[in-house]
């Protein structure tokens, strides 16, 4: 079983710039490919698909909407994933839940695919 546990969400202007930290429990945290997605309030709809990140660090992958504005990075001595949120837009606002999936390599048909989750941190952007 693996814990994540997200922080870093709060209020922000729009074109201000936060970070979120997702910190995870487990001794092969650098086999684990990490992921963000997101939720807007009221939406039923399933969690977007932000970024990805591969066991290394060294792949990500983006959804187009976020691209150029957010960075995802992984710290395997940290145990934590981070996003690295900059040039925000009320469109951004959501719940951000961080997502992992031990063992499994980032590819672009695995990277939306997650088998635990955080419960979530909530990111709001005024205009």
């Amino acid at each position: 079983q693996v814990q994540l546990v997200e922080s870093g969400g709060g209020l922000v202007q729009a074109g201000g710039s936060l970070r979120l930290s997702c910190t995870a429990s487990g001794r092969t945290f650098s086999t684990y490919t990490m992921g963000w997605f997101r939720q807007a309030p009221g939406n039923g709809r399933e969690r977007e698909f932000v970024a990805a990140i591969s066991w290394s660090g060294v792949t990500a992958y983006y959804t187009d909407s976020v691209k150029g504005r957010f960075t995802i990075s992984k710290d395997n001595a940290r145990n934590t994933v981070y996003l690295q949120m900059d040039s925000l837009k009320p469109e951004d606002t959501a719940v951000y839940y961080c997502g992992a999936r031990p063992g499994i390599p980032l590819t672009k048909t695995t990277m939306k695919t997650m088998d635990y989750w955080g419960k979530g941190t909530l990111v709001t952007v005024s205009s």
